[in-house]
């Protein structure tokens, strides 16, 4: 007797619904990605117990005819692919065939659904697998789908479920993500006592953004302008095909300023093709694009869309479609990484006093304003569980989403508190309540536009509280480096930070970082110009390394040599320094070599050469840079400011350290109660 045998069908159907389905917001997914293919406008969802008892999801996309509607609960049946040359050019978000059958499986699951040139529509019911019931009914053009009790035959599943307000943060995260991709449709998630989000169809993408996070969070972004390349990656020209050439790759999206810094990996969201995914080398390169930006323990908020060719990824690699595998990675991720780095160099944005120190206390007051996308949340619904759980699906963006959903940015591990120190700085008023729920100036509606229509309907009052906010808010906003060639040093703090002022404001920089961002700059572009030359010295300096060190000296030295180190192997662990690097006391060449070594450990053993020489530059920066507690005479403080001014990111130091921050004279009008 054979020990093989084929599984029964329904045992078959259980087992692909375990991948399929593993959580009511898997279902969501499943059902929103088969509406966006069937071309729908404006999807509905609707939710009851966290999508344990219900989940219904509406469209007004294509339907199907009374023949689709029964063929599209058989395993593998899909009207997205026809052969398997179609699996190298996928263009849908859904394409295995696999969701129907596999939520069918596991609960019971209503269709009904008509076609725009059919007369009437479909109704078919299916519990445990099993069809119920095939009728026709009448029924508007689009599909409703109806999920009613996941996991009702499969009760060991069901016993997995987390609670019903941390399944209800899963599929807000996943509708935040797919209104996210697609600004041009309407997305409405409801539960029967609230309406999470109600996000109406936009033209831009800033304006999604608004819709979804709020003004703070849009402030705290600049935005990646589209930037498109040919499909070359490694290859050469001459192996291109006609079609290959022709193939772009589009980078766009929106980036966080330097000043705005997370804890976790949250606030990135990644869109492939409009395809929410996760993948390593794409976080990789926002990563490199950030580094020398933002100290290393820390992570930017990112939202940035991938376009390509469907033939340059392949989706057909996870069972829940969350992973690609790019045709040409390297030349993905560089590109990825260089597009994110040039529009930081653009911006150029400095942190101001008032916007650290907001960023400490969002949500500190019971009554702030809930975005205008999201109903107002049960705030006694969200246990600490859940709301982590949401947040860890929405990024953390802010103090704009309903407190049940959004935990404060305090708890969230957001920095910036002990940057601001003791100035304690009183609130702006708050905007009138009609312009919370309108696009304010530069999203649509300019500042006047938007009094006018408060003073129609609330009054002048209203109309010039919210002119004298939105003038000292945008003041505040334009904070920029390109005054830093301004300002007149007016004396130090403590030895260690220059005092100076201009037109803006008042500014305080880090003399030692700032010095710091000066070397690097130059260190990197000399470099990058050819090989420097270091300084001998008097006695060659002997140095013992661990094993795992001198492999990595082994690995870098010609590198180490380009730099202005000159060290050669004197024994089976042991090195000797000849030279340092230009600048560098001999008494730090040991130490500056050891933190060289180490820090290369941590990397992975694919390190790029641009990651190494900037790495090397930033640590060779940092022993030569001005130190704190040296006093500058007039002279050296103008010129350091001159060179800060002249740098690509004077923003922050190599290792992320802010550099400058600007108290503007608005924010010191606010302090002394003059406006």
């Amino acid at each position: 007797m054979t020990r093989i045998r084929i599984l029964p069908e329904n045992v078959a159907n259980k087992i692909a619904a375990g991948e399929v389905v593993e959580r009511p917001a898997s279902v969501v997914k499943e059902l929103l990605e088969n509406a966006l293919d069937a071309g729908a406008q404006s999807i509905r969802v609707e939710v009851e117990s966290g999508g344990k008892r219900m989940i219904r999801v509406i469209d007004d996309g294509t339907g199907m005819a009374h023949d689709d509607a029964l063929l599209a609960f058989e395993r593998h049946a899909t009207s997205k692919l026809r052969t398997a040359d179609d699996l190298l050019s996928i263009a849908t978000l859904g394409f295995r065939g696999e969701a129907l059958p596999s939520i069918a499986a596991v609960s019971r699951l209503l269709l009904q659904t008509r076609a725009a040139e059919e007369e009437e529509g479909t109704r078919v019911e299916f519990a445990g697998g099993k069809l119920l019931g095939v009728n026709p009914e009448g029924l508007p053009a689009g599909t409703t789908i109806s999920v009613a009790d996941l996991f009702y035959c499969v009760p060991a599943r069901r016993n997995f479920l987390k609670s019903e307000t941390t399944e209800l943060g899963h599929i807000a995260s996943l509708v935040t993500h797919y209104a996210l991709a697609h600004p041009e449709k309407q997305f409405v998630l409801k539960t029967p006592t609230q309406e999470i989000i109600n996000a109406t169809a936009v033209g831009t993408m800033s304006e999604r953004v608004y819709q979804i996070f709020g003004r703070q969070a849009l402030d705290e972004l600049f935005e990646l302008t589209p930037v498109s390349s040919p499909m070359r990656a490694s290859i050469t020209e001459n192996e291109l095909t006609a079609e290959e050439r022709s193939a772009q790759l589009t980078v766009r999206g929106f980036a966080s300023r330097p000043e705005v810094q997370r804890s976790n990996r949250n606030g990135i969201y990644v869109f492939v093709n409009k395809r929410l995914v996760r993948d390593r080398l794409i976080l990789h390169a926002i990563h490199e694009a950030y580094r020398n930006v933002l100290p290393p323990s820390v992570f930017p908020g990112v939202l940035l869309f991938l376009d390509l060719p469907a033939e340059e990824v392949d989706v057909n690699v996870h069972p829940a479609k969350i992973e690609v595998r790019f045709r040409h990675p390297q030349f993905v991720h560089d590109f990825t990484r260089d597009s994110i780095r040039q529009a930081l160099s653009r911006a150029r944005p400095v942190p101001s006093f008032s916007g650290v120190a907001s960023s400490a206390t969002l949500n500190a007051g019971p009554g702030e304003a809930s975005n205008p996308a999201m109903g107002t949340a049960a705030a006694g619904a969200a246990d600490a569980g859940a709301v982590a759980a949401v947040a860890a699906g929405m990024g953390n963006w802010s103090g704009t989403l309903p407190r049940a959903v959004i935990p404060p940015m305090n708890a969230s591990g957001a920095t910036g508190a002990a940057i601001a120190g003791d100035f304690e700085l009183t609130g702006a008023p708050p905007r009138p309540e009609p312009q919370r729920f309108q696009f304010e100036s530069g999203i649509g509606m300019s500042a006047d536009e938007s009094a006018s229509e408060i003073a129609r309907n609330f009054g002048e009052a209203a109309a010039a509280a919210f002119l004298t906010r939105e003038t000292a808010g945008a003041a505040d906003r334009l904070g920029s480096a390109e005054s830093l060639d301004e300002l007149k040093p007016l004396g130090q703090v403590n030895s260690s930070f220059i005092v100076a002022v201009n037109g803006e404001g008042l500014w305080i920089i880090d003399q030692h970082v700032a010095h710091e961002r000066v070397l690097f700059e130059q260190h990197l572009r000399a470099r990058r110009e050819g090989q420097l030359t270091g300084q001998r010295m008097l006695v060659p300096m002997m140095v013992e390394l661990s094993p795992r060190q001198l492999v990595i000296f082994e690995r870098i030295a010609e590198e180490l040599a380009a730099n202005g180190f000159e060290v050669s192997q004197m024994g089976p662990r042991s090195v000797a320094i000849h030279a340092a690097p230009a600048g560098i006391a001999t008494s730090d060449a040991e130490r500056l070599l050891m933190e060289i070594l180490e820090g290369t450990d941590r990397e992975n053993a694919a390190i790029s050469m641009d990651t190494l020489q900037a790495k090397i530059a930033a640590s060779t920066s940092c022993h030569a840079a001005i130190k704190v507690n040296m006093p500058l005479d007039q002279k050296k403080m103008e010129w350091l400011l001159g060179e800060l001014a002249k740098t690509e990111a004077p923003m922050s130091c190599p290792h992320g350290r802010p550099i400058v921050l600007r108290y503007s004279v608005k924010e010191i009008e606010r302090a002394f109660h003059r406006i």
